[in-house]
């Protein structure tokens, strides 16, 4: 009888001992998720975005004809098209383009600086969004195909343009926000520019030289990848998923990415100048 009491009592204590456990496990976790990440290294993830940013545009280009991610072209592409509207429709899908990115860097870039710029939470939750509108333009070109005109301008051509435009800015907003301005994953003039002015242009160790010779590297080779999608039958919705399974590829990374060691109370404050300095830094213009 005491036995059983004892058994009863002891089966009644053991949710109880449980809880904790589960509590801690959660609370480590939403602590992993609202740190906010090193920036150590954290170079690397952006340049890999390049890879993404050539095969997406290098198949827009050649099936569509107009950029997805890199807006010099698209801007030139509109204003010839102003100049001579009837000559080709290349025009409307670079202006659509285009829009769709301005919106997209209005949106991610407040959606950063609201959150905090370098929050875990914060970086996955926007390439998981990018990763979502990749992911939606593949699977409508999967399903409603690529027109045989590289004319053709209808909602086939133009939603996934946009969709594909509006996310490709958040890797833009993600080297504001990690503070690698040059990293934009869609601008590489500057990079050349600025890589054969280098004064340590062949030192051993420059890791600043490192990073502008890796981007274009890495966008040629998305671009290769891109171009050999467009022309293969995969088509440019072969390129969509790839791009889509690169982003998710990131979203991983940055769940597992280290975090910034905490910090102590004299550096609160100096953490809070730096975090509004990152903030102020996501409008820059490109």
């Amino acid at each position: 009888m005491n036995d059983t009491r004892r058994g009863e009592e002891a089966g009644e204590e053991r949710p109880l001992l449980r809880k904790p456990a589960r509590h801690s496990l959660a609370t480590q976790w939403k602590r992993h998720m609202a740190a906010h990440v090193s920036r150590d290294w954290a170079d690397v993830v952006l340049v890999s975005c390049y890879l993404i940013t050539g095969l997406l545009d290098s198949a827009s280009i050649s099936v569509w004809g107009s950029f997805v991610s890199m807006q010099t072209g698209n801007t030139v592409y509109l204003g010839l098209g102003l100049a001579a509207p009837t000559e080709s429709t290349r025009w409307v899908k670079s202006g659509v383009s285009l829009a769709s990115f301005c919106i997209g860097s209005f949106l991610f870039s407040r959606f950063h600086r609201y959150f905090s710029p370098k929050r875990r939470w914060v970086l996955v939750a926007s390439f998981t969004g990018q990763f979502c509108f990749t992911a939606a333009a593949a699977a409508i070109v999967s399903a409603a195909g690529t027109p045989a005109n590289k004319e053709e301008a209808g909602w086939r051509v133009l939603v996934p343009i946009a969709l594909v435009a509006f996310q490709s800015c958040g890797q833009a907003v993600t080297s504001r926000a990690l503070r690698y301005n040059a990293l934009t994953s869609v601008v590489l003039t500057s990079i050349y520019c600025d890589l054969f002015s280098d004064s340590e242009l062949f030192a051993l160790l420059n890791a600043e030289r490192n990073r502008r010779a890796g981007a274009p590297l890495f966008l040629l080779l998305g671009a290769f990848l891109g171009g050999r999608f467009a022309h293969s039958s995969f088509g440019v919705a072969g390129a969509l998923w790839a791009a889509s399974a690169l982003k998710m590829a990131v979203v991983v990374a940055w769940l597992v990415w280290p975090s910034n060691p905490p910090a102590s109370r004299g550096d609160a404050d100096e953490g809070r100048r730096r975090q509004d300095s990152d903030s102020r830094l996501l409008p820059a213009a490109n």
